[in-house]
């Protein structure tokens, strides 16, 4: 890739630095969708050597990780609770007419992950989307609970449940993180005195 064309995509993918999503930080920061690409993927290579993904590419994975959301540069986040299969379209659109502008090489890879992503057909691929609901989930129980909409509380319990299925490893995470999301709401319920 030329340095022109390095800067350009890099100036795109910036702005998710400051494209925001739902959820807030502990700090009480809105969290960046650059925020949770970073953390999806330093969740894959911490999981790289757990004996249930030597088989998995990981790097794949990663790679997958840090460019899921890239569509929101030009979009902007929209809540899983309110996104629509058009909001889904149009940032599928814009994202792929972009990756078109690439040099060969690199949009052949980009489109090839982009296909694989979507098709959902590959250990890879099920992996990176496990991890993209268990990082938003892991992310809202971080956040104070005052910021929670009335349909999160059962959404936390819902949300990407079904992407846990393929792995025993994600079952028990997810199980842990579940509890944690239990504490939260009981611990807010009695600061309430319900």
């Amino acid at each position: 890739m030329r340095p022109e064309k390095l800067l350009e995509v890099l100036q795109t993918a910036g702005r998710l630095k400051k494209n925001t999503r739902h959820c807030y930080t502990e700090e009480g920061r809105k969290e960046s969708v650059a925020d949770h690409s970073w953390r999806m993927a330093l969740m894959a290579l911490l999981l790289e050597h757990e004996p249930e993904f030597t088989s998995v590419d990981m790097g794949k994975v990663i790679r997958m990780c840090l460019i899921h959301d890239l569509g929101e540069a030009f979009t902007g986040d929209v809540p899983a609770f309110e996104k629509t299969e058009a909001d889904s379209e149009k940032e599928d659109a814009v994202y792929r007419k972009w990756v078109e502008s690439f040099p060969e090489e690199d949009r052949a890879e980009w489109e090839s992950l982009l296909n694989e992503m979507e098709m959902q057909k590959t250990q890879e691929a099920r992996v990176y989307k496990a991890l993209d609901k268990l990082e938003a989930v892991i992310s809202h129980d971080e956040s104070d609970i005052g910021t929670w909409l009335p349909l999160e509380y059962g959404l936390q319990k819902t949300y990407g449940r079904d992407n846990m299925k393929c792995s025993p490893y994600f079952v028990a995470l997810r199980k842990l993180v579940d509890e944690w999301t239990d504490r939260r709401i009981l611990e807010a319920a009695c600061r309430e005195g319900k």
